[in-house]
């Protein structure tokens, strides 16, 4: 068994939409394809011996141990591995359960795709679970097996510490999952962004945007937050500040015994001593603290419970109690073994995997031990009582009990004081008192402490008692109601003609006063100026857009490649376009019909909103037929006024937009709206350019249904010009001397049969296109090219990309030219190798009244070389000798080369 291949999605994708986070491993099951598991003697034994909760796995009939029903009945072990990555990730903590296991169109090859937690945690279960796999089909000694189950699920616990959120994190996600806010992580950390473009919200742990940095600092200096507190009348204990060694007796002189002793700006509890009664104890208490802090605090202990108060947006929303780490005697266990018994605990776990932590017995454990001449194999007498911790923080292995309904008025309002004092939008106010019914001002209680970034665990989840969303009032601070926490998002797909149509949409948005945010195959662009040049129609690009704090509205083009590779970029979207579905890429990842290609494009109308729309080409029966996917509203744009598919929708209350009589309309029942006419719109080339009809027709629904008023998608439509500056490689017709220039990114057989119609109509004498294969697609589709070619030009150039995709060099100029031969014999055929060299050939050779069609692989190359042809630059001067290959074709090298090697620009 061989994998052939592991990848993460992360959003909406070929496989699920509502499961974004799914592993697709390609498994080839090379032996297994032939032994299913009825077939392993012994593999559901082995298999439950050494996982036994992968009994409760559903499969397809639904029920409790499905699995193991159709492991009896012979099932193959990609299906089983999709379970035992699963359940490996189940067993360290984090419970997910999507899975579905594919064969590909190649026989014993398999997509296995699994449900994630934490992305690296899902990669390691892959392959742990293939290794786990072929463990227990070889009958590994059981022994070996129970290991290595052990071994992996410790090191997805470990991957989960590391890379996971904590349990305050993950509330605020979920509690904003809940209300619709979306998120996205900007770090390896905890730094999260809630919402998307102007309206985002960013948060870290508990620290928010809105945090005030003088408040934090305030809050992490103990003195100086003592101090302001002590001023403004709160109860807080006497203390001091001291730096040296020799400023001690005094202090503890001045503050009176117990003491405690802290480290000035330390956290979570480290550094701390309590409950200090000897000079001796305080000055190695002042040492411990040192390690953490030049200043350390010495100041009354206050002998009394320990409370921690949550107030958020200055309201108290949960008070809990805390208490260390500790065991009680039995008169026969040790300490380390009353420890051991605590850690059995089903709630205790690593770092914060379950409810409580695990104590563990370290230095600051035995400097405590020491205090009273104990050790971990000391036996504490019957109901003796050990504290194993100086603090009660959770992370130490403390429990927490919840009191929030207990709290007495004048301790709500003295909490809530407290947090205005310091400033803090999220503040965790440490308290000692002996209880927090009464009020501390007479209790003899005080406030030792004030947080910036309090954890929530204790309050979400506590040991004993209600548990408290204090996730929500956080939502509630950040995005109070009617405050909108998402921008639109108009997301484009199809084979061809959505760079165009995601263009000319961005330019109605600007047109109205958005600032836009699209992304392109030429990049992504923020209010009209690029920021990032490349293939940016991915969801790393769509992505860069919804980060953007600046952009109100975003317009995407989502290209096969990314959805296929990783998913959308977003969760869901507002208005959702469909061009086409017509032959390219098949072959690729598993996409090998159109029908696979229809599914894939098909993500898009499945990811629109319940109120947003989906717009779909009618005369695509493909695209039409998505209309049953679509979660929203459904729009449809027709070429033909008599589409009876979109009189149907029309006739039903549907929407619609048409190409009639001239004219592109929209249809609402018996309403007609004429939008414009095409002559007025330059995209259309007065209407020579049917394709771009098209275009104008999705951009113009997609604006409608979106609610952009009729007068300002005119206006869009009618200032749009498809020059290289607005539209580059989008039928770029371009006036060189006396012949002219046509540069369009048409890069598959439909594409260049719909330009086709439009070079018919112009009234070049002689017409030479400039054609090149792209190494990753099927032979064939590359000889379509040529057929296409062909029945287009009198003359063609054959290039080859420089990007050879996995291809021969001579390959695809090979397939195109036979692919011309196959139609038309006798049309004259140069192949030249470089595609800059192509070009500027076919620039020297143009003649009055000729037209030069490039289709370029580097399109900006291909527009640099056109412009300084055009300005006669001294740059373009090569000088070419000619020769016959063995297919009878003239190839063009460079007169220097001693070796026929294909020419190389010399273009700066």
């Amino acid at each position: 068994m061989k994998i052939l291949e592991i990848r993460a999605l992360h959003g909406p994708n070929y496989w699920s939409i509502p499961s974004h986070k799914l592993i697709v491993m390609r498994l080839d099951l090379e032996d297994y394809e032939q032994k299913p598991t009825a077939t392993i003697p012994g593999f559901k034994a082995r298999l439950l011996a050494c996982l036994p909760t992968i009994s409760s796995h559903r499969c397809g009939d639904y029920e409790e141990g499905g699995l193991l029903k159709r492991i009896d009945e012979g099932t193959w072990a990609g299906h089983v591995v999709e379970h035992l990555a699963l359940e490996l990730q189940n067993q360290a903590g984090m419970i997910t359960n999507f899975g579905k296991t594919r064969m590909t169109a190649t026989p014993g090859i398999y997509n296995v795709v699994f449900s994630y937690s934490e992305e690296k945690a899902g990669l390691y279960a892959a392959s742990a679970a293939v290794n786990l796999f072929l463990g227990i089909a070889e009958n590994q000694a059981p022994v070996e097996l129970a290991k290595q189950v052990a071994a992996d699920i410790q090191t997805l616990r470990e991957i989960r510490e590391d890379v996971g959120f904590g349990p305050s994190m993950s509330s605020i996600i979920e509690e904003a999952a809940s209300r619709g806010i979306p998120h996205i992580r900007l770090n390896s950390r905890s730094l999260v962004q809630l919402g998307y473009g102007v309206h985002q919200r960013r948060i870290q742990a508990t620290v928010s945007g809105r945090t005030n940095l003088i408040a934090v600092e305030l809050a992490e200096d103990k003195d100086a937050t003592k101090t302001l507190l002590d001023s403004m009348g709160v109860p807080v204990p006497r203390g001091y500040k001291v730096y040296e060694e020799g400023e001690i007796e005094s202090a503890v002189r001045a503050v009176g015994y117990p003491v405690v002793v802290k480290p000035l700006d330390a956290s979570q509890g480290r550094g701390i001593t309590i409950g200090l009664t000897a000079l001796d104890e305080v000055k190695l208490a002042f040492a411990a603290a040192r390690i953490y802090s030049e200043a350390v605090i010495i100041e009354k202990f206050l002998v009394g419970k320990d409370f921690r108060a949550l107030v958020i947006n200055n309201k108290l929303v949960a008070v809990a109690e805390r208490t260390p780490a500790q065991v009680i005697g039995d008169g026969r266990s040790s300490i380390a073994e009353l420890v051991e018994s605590a850690n059995n605990d089903p709630r205790r776990g690593n770092g914060h995997e379950n409810l409580l932590t695990r104590i563990v017995i370290d230095a600051l454990t035995l400097e405590l031990l020491s205090t009273k001449s104990y050790t971990p194999a000391t036996v504490l007498p019957v109901g003796e009582r050990c504290l194993l911790k100086a603090t009660a923080n959770l992370s130490t292995g403390g429990t927490a009990t919840d009191r929030t309904d207990e709290v007495h008025p004048y301790n709500v309002f003295i909490c809530e004081r407290v947090a205005r004092l310091i400033g803090l939008d999220i503040a965790g106010i440490d308290i000692v008192a002996p209880d927090i019914a009464t009020p501390i001002s007479e209790n003899g209680g005080g406030i030792v402490e004030v947080n910036a970034a309090p954890g929530f665990r204790m309050h979400l989840a506590p040991s004993h008692g209600i548990g408290r969303n204090v996730a929500e009032p956080v939502i509630n601070m950040l995005f109070p109601p009617g405050v909108k926490s998402r921008i639109p998002i108009l997301a484009v797909t199809g084979t061809n003609g959505k760079t165009t149509t995601t263009r000319l949409l961005a330019h109605i948005m600007k047109g109205i006063g958005y600032t836009v945010g699209f992304t392109t195959t030429e990049g992504t662009y923020i209010a009209d100026r690029m920021v990032q040049a490349g293939d940016n129609t991915g969801p790393a690009s769509a992505q860069m857009v919804l980060m953007d704090p600046t952009v109100d509205i975003a317009v995407l083009e989502c290209a096969r490649g990314g959805i296929i590779r990783d998913g959308l970029g977003f969760d869901r979207c507002d208005v959702g376009v469909v061009m086409n579905v017509a032959m390219d890429h098949l072959g690729l990842r598993d996409i090998d019909t159109l029908e696979d290609l229809a599914h894939l494009k098909a993500v898009i109308p499945e990811s629109v909103q319940r109120d947003g729309h989906a717009v779909l080409n009618a005369d695509d029966p493909l695209v039409f037929k998505m209309a049953r996917w679509a979660r929203g509203k459904v729009a449809f744009f027709s070429m033909k006024q008599d589409n009876l598919n979109v009189q149907e929708h029309v006739a039903r209350g549907g929407v619609a937009c048409v190409y009639e009589n001239g004219y592109i309309s929209i249809l609402k029942g018996s309403l007609k709206i004429q939008v414009e006419k095409v002559m007025n719109i330059p995209l259309t080339f007065s209407g020579l350019a049917p394709f771009m009809i098209q275009n104008a027709l999705a951009a113009t629904l997609a604006a409608h249904v979106h609610g952009v008023r009729t007068e300002d998608i005119r206006v869009g439509l009618t200032t749009f010009i498809p020059s290289i500056e607005v539209l580059p490689g989008r039928l770029n017709l371009i006036e060189v001397d006396d012949f002219d220039v046509l540069i369009d990114y048409a890069h598959n057989p439909p594409a260049l049969e719909a330009l086709r119609t439009f070079i018919e109509e112009l009234p070049h004498t002689r017409k030479t296109g400039i054609v090149g294969g792209i190494g990753d697609r099927r032979n064939d589709d590359i000889r379509s090219l040529g057929r296409v070619a062909a029945t287009m030009f009198t003359h063609v150039i054959v290039k080859e990309d420089a990007d050879k995709r996995g291809s021969k060099p001579g390959d695809t100029t090979r397939y195109v030219i036979e692919g011309i031969h196959a139609v038309h014999p006798e049309l004259p055929v140069t192949a030249i190798e470089s595609e800059s060299d192509a070009i500027v050939h076919g620039l020297k050779s143009a003649k009055k009244n000729d037209l030069l069609v490039i289709f370029p692989e580097k399109l900006s190359l291909a527009i640099e070389l056109v412009m300084q042809y055009k300005k006669r630059s001294p740059q373009v001067e090569l000088a070419y000798s000619t020769s016959v290959d063995s297919y009878g074709i003239q190839r063009q090298y460079d007169g220097t080369s001693t070796h026929n090697t294909p020419l190389r620009s010399r273009v700066a």
